[in-house]
């Protein structure tokens, strides 16, 4: 049977696509994506291949310099401009909003992820209608009617569930869990994963809700309402639960509701061994603490951490394997690489922790 098409998305990244803020460009460029993307828009990179650029894999992604040269150099509009930056407090980026009326004026419809809502721009909607494209704001929350309450009953489920923290925000916790899920299937082992972002819901994964637009109330029972969902539709083997900011991260502590209103039998620890401070707060000289202390804590919450998988942000002058070997032996867990590891390793961990009867 032949796949249904999938719709085209050109990525906005705004001059950010070689630092932390493009991680939602990112992970549309590595995939997965509910779109086809076509390229991707940053004048400070224009003319390279945005695959080869984020992890030297050559994709057929062009960077183009803006909107409009994209226009003039491809066969064909794309049907949708997604918004590819996540920025402190979701603010648009200056000089943003010009690709995006430029796009709204070919008729392309607009997705956006950041808090600041491209609906309550009265422009860019007047643009859209005339267009006949559409605006499409991800992190505007639902109506309260539409949230749910916390049971208890995911308590009762078989079906383990792992979460993937952090010890900050933005170190890669969506793109191992995305790594995982497809490590796991291709030995045979049904997963999913729970997004939590607004990254996974436009890469496509069916169960979820955006953590950071959904009012404190209704986390926990929205988290639960997904994970039932996943269960009943899907009955996997293992449910993978994507991890927002960190524990003690000051602007955002998160974490504890995957482990107890999710409950998550294991956790799997991201952590980057370079970054000393929480990112974005190194004026403030607020320090990540050390791994041992957040695994200490993860524990505390009545779960164990399976395996540290590492970001290798900031390590290009440092041997990440040296750092790993050492890292795993101070710990006395499994520490992984997961942008260069097969993974079949923490795999393996899984499959055994989920099942400790398995012959070895």
């Amino acid at each position: 049977m032949n796949e249904t098409p999938r719709e085209t998305a050109v990525i906005l990244a705004n001059g950010l696509y070689q630092t932390p803020f493009a991680k939602t460009a990112h992970g549309l460029v590595r995939g997965p994506c509910r779109y086809r993307v076509v390229g991707v828009i940053d004048h400070s990179c224009a003319g390279q291949d945005a695959g080869e650029l984020l992890d030297g894999r050559v994709r057929e992604i062009p960077i183009f310099e803006s909107v409009n040269k994209m226009l003039e150099l491809i066969d064909a509009n794309p049907d949708y401009c997604v918004i590819g930056v996540a920025t402190t407090g979701g603010v648009m980026p200056p000089g943003l909003r010009v690709d995006l009326v430029d796009a709204a004026q070919a008729g392309i419809s607009l997705v956006n992820g950041l808090h600041q809502f491209l609906a309550d721009d009265a422009e860019l909607v007047e643009i859209t209608q005339l267009q006949g494209a559409q605006i499409i704001d991800i992190r505007r929350p639902r109506p309260a009617a539409e949230l749910n309450f916390w049971t208890g009953e995911v308590l009762s489920l078989d079906t383990p569930r792992v979460a993937i923290l952090g010890t900050d925000c933005a170190l890669g916790k969506r793109t191992t869990g995305s790594l995982l899920v497809r490590a796991c299937r291709d030995v045979g082992l049904h997963a999913e994963m729970i997004f939590t972002g607004q990254t996974g819901w436009l890469q496509g994964y069916p169960y979820g809700f955006i953590l950071d637009a959904t009012p404190n109330d209704f986390v926990c029972g929205e988290l639960e309402a997904a994970i039932l969902a996943c269960q009943r539709e899907t009955a996997p083997d293992v449910i993978f639960i994507e991890g927002q900011a960190s524990l003690r991260n000051p602007m955002g502590p998160c974490g504890s509701e995957l482990i107890l209103a999710g409950g998550a039998q294991g956790v799997i620890l991201q952590h980057a061994p370079a970054r000393e401070f929480f990112d974005d707060l190194e004026d403030l000289g607020c320090r990540i603490p050390p791994i041992a202390e957040e695994i200490h804590l993860i524990d505390l919450l009545g779960t164990e951490v399976w395996a540290v998988a590492l970001s290798e942000e900031g390590m290009e002058d440092r041997d990440p394997e040296e750092i790993r070997l050492r890292m795993s032996e101070e710990l006395g867990i499994p520490v992984v690489l997961p942008l260069r590891d097969d993974l079949n390793s923490l795999v393996e961990i899984i499959k055994n922790k989920i099942d400790p009867g398995r012959a070895p």
